[in-house]
């Protein structure tokens, strides 16, 4: 099952949830539910949305590996520059 992030602008909060691709999430209520979580002060009908970021890339031969992918372009797997394993 694919991941997605949403976003609540209201709150200022981004979750990652497991679901499947054709169910849709709108409201900050639908999202907690889904996440077991408590909405706490924000109301259950603010929207949300769905955030789109760039994906992870992950070189075939690392798959199954049960090993971190060596860095490519700084200093180490910390190199914070989001590209380890590219």
């Amino acid at each position: 099952m694919p991941t997605y992030d949403y976003r609540c602008d209201a709150n200022g909060r981004t979750l990652e949830a497991r679901h499947s691709m054709n169910r849709k999430i709108r409201t900050w209520g639908e999202l907690c539910a889904l996440l077991e979580i408590e909405p706490g002060a924000t109301a259950s009908d603010v929207p949300v949305r769905k955030v789109f970021s760039g994906g992870h890339v992950v070189k075939s031969e690392n798959l199954g590996s049960g090993e971190a992918p060596p860095c490519q372009g700084g200093t180490g797997p910390s190199c914070g520059r989001g590209m380890c394993g590219i």
